[in-house]
């Protein structure tokens, strides 16, 4: 008999779910996380994003949670408990992940870095630096044999930009997509290159920093998350965009420990 898994990655900006026919991913949704949804809530809204797959949150046989808001564990936890009538595998202490945490506080280190780090090992090998474009921009370095080291937080490209603009009276929200020079003849295009072109120099300063401690290894470097699509392209030095990242290690959690 198959088995429908569905792996949600709640974020603080975003949730978002992947639902896995028989280790196939099927179909992926993402939703703006509210930390005040219900249990019942989530059931409704899961129901409905299953039914665009022609499948219903009745027939998940189970569920694998990574999450960085208690909140939202909470309620994921009681969906499972009160609609479903199975436990949620939710990704924290206790759980196998088969990953070592060469840091000084393991239990400090989120369930997405965790599944990040399963997945791309697996997937791509070692030694490796996964950028995760989120609310934040986590940088997570992962060795050979496939350790999390730790790395690197930046704030997310859309925190920055909401940051420069309710600080400055006279500054106002602009798209986040870059002009076509650095050289900016208005206030926008003045607004798009600092935070765009200037947001791509971290991301580049970071990585060359990362690379040079791992030498002599030559990692990998891959980049996940919503935002990684629109900077990816304007970056040196990433070579692979792999936007179901975190889904699949959730999966690979899950197989673990099932």
């Amino acid at each position: 008999m198959s088995e429908l898994l569905l792996a949600v990655d709640v974020g603080n900006t975003n949730v978002v779910y992947g639902a896995y026919r028989d280790g196939r991913l099927v179909r992926t949704w993402r939703t703006a996380t509210d930390p005040s949804r219900t249990h019942d809530e989530l059931a409704v809204t899961v129901d409905g994003l299953l039914a665009q797959a022609e499948l219903r949150l009745a027939q998940v046989d189970g569920i694998v949670l990574g999450s960085v808001v208690p909140p939202l564990t909470a309620s994921f936890s009681r969906l499972g408990s009160d609609h479903l009538r199975k436990p949620v595998l939710v990704i924290g202490p206790g759980v196998k992940t088969g990953v070592r945490l060469r840091v000084d506080n393991p239990s400090e280190v989120g369930a997405d870095r965790i599944a990040n780090t399963l997945a791309a090992h697996r997937r791509y090998g070692g030694p490796a630096i996964i950028v995760d474009f989120g609310t934040t921009t986590n940088f997570d370095v992962i060795s050979a044999e496939g350790d999390f080291l730790g790395g690197s937080f930046a704030p997310g490209l859309e925190v920055a930009a909401e940051s420069l603009v309710s600080r400055a009276a006279r500054l106002f929200r602009v798209p986040l997509t870059a002009p076509k020079e650095a050289i900016g003849r208005n206030t926008a295009d003045c607004m798009r290159s600092g935070i765009v072109f200037g947001y791509v120099g971290l991301v580049e300063g970071l990585l060359t920093r990362l690379i040079a401690e791992l030498a002599p290894a030559t990692p990998r470097v891959l980049a996940t998350g919503g935002l990684a699509s629109m900077i990816v392209p304007l970056a040196r030095g990433i070579e692979r965009v792999d936007e179901d990242l975190t889904l699949e290690g959730l999966r690979m959690l899950w197989e673990l420990n099932r």
